[in-house]
């Protein structure tokens, strides 16, 4: 289903369609470095699946993005590399950089608040605690067995 505001620019909801996608915008940041082969681009996402490094390329490549190139061999190598439009994202990376910056020094301000009146960090006013998973319930001492 495809989200859309009225009140927001149509090119602006077409950009965050790509960006809200995992993976793209570290992709896209990746491969401003220069062009990558497949291997290469893995490497510095490392928790990346192949399949799906594979599949975010393709969709990169089919929005016109990122550009497959297949080199001469032998071996035939294939890389990948940023279009004029994918370059375009660098100054997007630099802001959102910058805004991430924000968020991180509001987040430790809020989390010095937070410890400060003795509440836990991250919790909402009114949450219940987390049941325990499997693991904690293993993890549990098991009371002596009369023999």
């Amino acid at each position: 289903m495809k989200h859309s505001c009225q009140h927001l620019c149509q090119r602006f909801q077409t950009a965050m369609s790509v960006l809200a996608k995992p993976w793209n915008g570290l992709i896209i940041a990746t491969l401003e470095e220069g062009a990558l082969r497949f291997g290469e681009i893995g490497e510095r996402l490392d928790a990346i699946s192949d399949r799906m490094l594979s599949s975010r390329l393709k969709e990169l490549e089919a929005l016109g993005l990122v550009e497959r190139r297949v080199l001469p061999g032998p071996p035939v190598r294939v890389e990948y590399e940023l279009t004029a439009a994918g370059r375009g994202f660098g100054e997007v990376a630099q802001a959102i950089s910058r805004w991430g910056e924000m968020l991180a020094e509001s987040a430790a301000r809020a989390g010095g608040a937070s410890g400060a009146k003795g509440g836990a960090r991250g919790a909402r006013p009114g949450a219940r605690a987390a049941k325990p998973g499997p693991a904690a319930k293993r993890a549990r001492p098991r009371a002596a067995q009369p023999r």
